[in-house]
Parts: C-alpha cells; structure tokens; sequence
C-alpha cells in the first residue's frame, strides 16, 4: 500500500514542509552528488549516525564492510552532529523518492495544525527519539544510518492522533492486480506502524544492518507523544470548521 494523497485541507500553505523536503533534495544533490558512488559513500561513512562510534563502543580505525567493496571506518571520538547530519540523507533514489512524498503527503496537516515554528522543533525532536531508538536497539552496530525516516514517522504519528478519520488514498499493488482505496487514516498509520514493529524485532539479535526499523518504531511513538505538547487547539478547531463546511456544500 502506497499513499497518494488525502482528504483534508489546509490554512495555510506549508512552507516549513516544503523547506524540509527542499533540504533533503539539496543535500542529496551537493552533499551526496546525486548518489554517485563516491559521494554516497563519503557521505554516509561521515555524516551517518553509527551508534558504536557514537557511543565509543567500538575501537577507532575499525572496518566496517557495507557492501562489495564498500566499507567505512570508526573515527575517532564521538561523532555528535551525525544525529543531525544523518536525519537529511539518503541511501538511494528510491529511498529519497519515498520519504519525501510520505512527508509531503503528512506533513503540510501536521504542520498546519501546530504552526511553522512548533512543526521544526517538533520534526527535530522526533528525529533525535528515532535516532535514540536506533542507538538503544544496538548500541554496538558499526552500521551507519541516514534517513528521515524516523523524523517522517514522528509526522506520521501526529498525523493518526490529530486526523485519525481523515481519509486517505492507497495505491494497493498485489502482483498485476493494482486498485486504489480510501481508508481512515488511523487505520493506514496503524498497519504502517505494526510492519515496523514486525520489522524491527528480528534485527534485535542483528548488528542493525539493513532499514532501522526501530528508528520508525521511535519516531512514530515519539509523535505520538508530542503531539499532545506541540498541536495548537485553536487551529485544529479552525480545521475542524472548514472541513464541517466542506461536507455541508
């Protein structure tokens, strides 16, 4: 299942959500040159958050194999800014391509019903839970991590708390089989949230190679959370007003 789009309107437009995506695409163009081998590689090896070098867990110098011919190196000293850097890069095109749209999709409602500046402390805080998920999960992995993943799942988790009934709009794709349905969100974020869960406890005896399932599964949680401390009333009741007289018309 793939979200296309949903029913729910906007007061205004969401510019802090298209500044992240903005970012993101940014950094994938100069940071990561457009996931050329070299740059994509460079960039994850130093700007990728490794919890074993974060935490000192793992001697410097250590190798770590990524891949055919492809490995990256323990620095020395803790790599802090790697919980920032690491939230706005990326793995691949498809792994860019995905995330962006989830947030796209998610985040201009969120960021309407807390307002611009809440939405970036929000966003950010929610990435930092991910990432101490990740690092709680397996303090030990030399494996280094990118993606808004985590960040975009804090979206997400807003989103099934302030819209849980809001319909949403799935490409369901089963071999040749592809139909598109409308479910309430809480329902969509539900089933998204529960393959992370399903995802993420096997990699609890893995040295965390592959996604980072429990960076979604802290995300998501950690929205949930928030949510509550960052939603502004008065907007979701504004909200709540235009979409009573959308269903009226």
């Amino acid at each position: 299942m793939f979200p296309i789009g949903d029913d729910n309107p906007t007061l205004s437009k969401p510019y802090v959500t298209y500044g992240l995506i903005g970012l993101n695409v940014a950094a994938w163009i100069f940071i990561q040159g457009f996931g050329s081998r070299a740059a994509l590689i460079g960039s994850i090896c130093d700007l990728g958050l490794t919890p074993g070098e974060l935490l000192g867990t793992i001697p410097p110098g250590t190798e770590t194999r990524l891949g055919p011919g492809v490995s990256c190196a323990i620095q020395a000293g803790s790599q802090w800014y790697t919980l920032l850097s690491s939230m706005f890069l990326h793995g691949g095109w498809f792994h860019l391509i995905s995330n962006m749209w989830f947030l796209f999709v998610f985040g201009n409602n969120v960021e309407d019903g807390m307002g611009k500046i809440r939405f970036i402390i929000f966003y950010l805080i929610c990435g930092l839970a991910a990432a101490a998920a990740q690092i709680l999960a397996n303090p030990d992995s030399a494996v280094p991590m990118v993606g808004a993943s985590g960040a975009i799942g804090g979206v997400m988790g807003a989103y099934a708390i302030m819209y849980p009934r809001t319909p949403v709009h799935l490409l369901v794709i089963l071999g040749f089989f592809i139909t598109r349905v409308s479910v309430p969100a809480i329902v969509m974020l539900g089933y998204w949230f529960l393959l992370q869960v399903l995802g993420a406890i096997p990699s609890l005896s893995s040295d965390g190679a592959g996604v980072a399932f429990w960076a979604h599964v802290g995300g998501f949680l950690a929205g949930i959370a928030l949510v509550f401390l960052f939603r502004n009333r008065k907007r979701l009741e504004e909200h709540h007003d235009v979409v009573e007289r959308m269903h009226m018309v």
